[in-house]
């Protein structure tokens, strides 16, 4: 049986804590969601699976996060399980009545023969907005994994907001990946030659395949045209890839972002066929 709550949120001083649980579970050939809690901004909604893979979506059901909300999702696919997590709108930062900043913390875990699929859509932050984000991964050594994330600095036509994203990935109990991103007022050359180069859209994907274990990608720079923007194709000790991206806009980074991709899929499709005798 699938069973579904909805707590009640608490209403911190200047903010809301709210936590949204995942769990998805293998079931002969199909993936099945035995947690599927949310509360406070989070909606979940189940969506039609597409064969063994479960697929669940993230509505907002209210503005946040503001200054001072503090946000957290878990989400675990168990032993065999496919779970593909998604969002239907833009998560957009802002102010809020405070000053304080808000955090979002997202806490994955992908055990041993599971496949988790983290695609939302873009984080925009607004004016004012003071954001901090972190992700942590857990993953088993047989684990696969497709994160993406996208960032938006400012609406159109105004600055942007503050975020200090961190993401860190183990797996098999050592770390694969510890990286952190600053990005908005305060934080030191983000806007510079050396980092975003002026443009106000950036984002990363990263790829976890046992497949890689034998043969991993080469190294490849992707660009549109050269005002475009530009994204890099970098193989991680682990075996993993990452795309990192920056572009004017966040139209042109989904286009850098899909061209690294359909690499990387392809680097892992080789490789599968390779390993097997």
């Amino acid at each position: 049986m699938t069973l579904t709550t909805t707590p009640v949120p608490t209403a911190a001083a200047g903010g809301i804590h709210a936590t949204a649980r995942i769990s998805a579970a293998a079931r002969g050939d199909t993936t099945v969601l035995p947690v599927l809690d949310g509360d406070g901004p989070f909606e979940l909604r189940r969506l039609r699976s597409r064969g063994p893979e479960a697929r669940v979506c993230v509505i907002g059901a209210m503005s946040a996060p503001l200054g001072g909300d503090r946000l957290r999702v878990e989400a675990t696919a168990l032993p065999g399980a496919r779970l593909h997590i998604t969002t239907a709108a833009a998560t957009l930062a802002l102010r809020g009545a405070t000053a304080e900043h808000a955090t979002y913390d997202i806490h994955l875990t992908v055990a041993e023969h599971a496949e988790l699929r983290w695609t939302p859509k873009p984080l925009i932050c607004a004016a004012g907005s003071n954001l901090r984000q972190t992700w942590t991964l857990d993953l088993a050594p047989t684990a696969r994994l497709v994160l993406r994330e996208e960032q938006l600095l400012g609406r159109t036509g105004e600055p942007s907001g503050r975020v200090t994203t961190r993401l860190t990935v183990r797996r098999g109990g050592r770390t694969l990946l510890d990286q952190e991103t600053a990005y908005g007022p305060g934080a030191p050359g983000w806007d510079g030659p050396a980092v975003l180069a002026g443009h106000r859209a950036t984002g990363q994907i990263l790829t976890v395949d046992p497949a890689y274990e034998t043969t991993p990608p080469d190294t490849h720079l992707f660009d549109l045209t050269p005002d475009d923007g530009h994204a890099l194709l970098a193989p991680l000790a682990g075996p993993a890839t990452l795309v990192t991206a920056a572009a004017p806009d966040g139209h042109l980074l989904r286009r850098l972002l899909r061209t690294a991709q359909a690499t990387t899929r392809r680097s892992a499709s080789t490789s599968s066929m390779r390993s097997e005798p």
